[in-house]
């Protein structure tokens, strides 16, 4: 069986556009569901998250279905946003944060309050993937790593990228081209290894 179309358990159109050109490397056409099933995340991983989102999609729509859940990981935070990245703007840890553009922008000036005093800046961008085919189903997972800046850079990408710069880079990841973010981003990473799985596993 070779793999060559599969439904995004998302509608988020940052998600979106970034999982269309990853998959599209690869000749996956990717889909678009026509609704937004907003699964209630109440597990506390990533991919227990991923899982539930690919689960659901399966379940109404029937179709080869692929699920992401990812996030900012900050140790000098404890661990947060983490998997409350999306909506981290909204959480009692630290205070919430009033939405004033956007929810992106509403999460970003919450972090960087946060870390206003903290001289330790690593932070991790997380992702996992899960690919449910029905009759069995395949998960993987990408991190980049890099640090906090101290102000928001760049116009590109999506979430938390333009206050995130990636290990060995000297731009933002909202700097980056699509195709430099590709290649060092934690879901360009997890596609990369979500490929390699199920080539393996005879679906390529």
């Amino acid at each position: 069986m070779k793999l060559k179309k599969v439904l995004l358990a998302t509608t988020n159109a940052g998600k979106v556009k970034e999982m269309k050109r990853l998959l599209g490397f690869y000749g996956i056409d990717a889909e678009v569901p026509d609704e937004d099933l907003r699964i209630e995340e109440g597990s506390s991983s990533f991919l227990e998250n991923a899982y539930l989102k690919a689960q659901a999609y399966w379940e109404r729509y029937r179709k080869p279905t692929l699920a992401d859940d990812s996030g900012l990981v900050v140790p000098a935070l404890g661990g947060y946003p983490g998997i409350f990245s999306s909506r981290f703007y909204s959480h009692e840890y630290g205070g919430k944060e009033e939405v004033i553009a956007t929810k992106d922008d509403a999460n970003i000036r919450k972090v960087l309050r946060l870390m206003k005093e903290v001289k330790d800046r690593r932070a991790t961008f997380v992702a996992f993937l899960v690919l449910n085919l029905g009759y069995s189903g395949y998960w993987s997972k990408g991190e980049c790593n890099g640090v906090i800046l101290t102000e928001p850079k760049g116009s590109g990408g999506f979430g938390y990228d333009p206050i995130f710069q990636p290990e060995g880079s000297e731009k933002s990841m909202a700097e980056l081209t699509p195709e430099e973010k590709d290649l060092l981003s934690h879901r360009g990473k997890a596609v990369r290894n979500l490929m390699s799985i199920i080539k393996n596993g005879g679906l390529t």
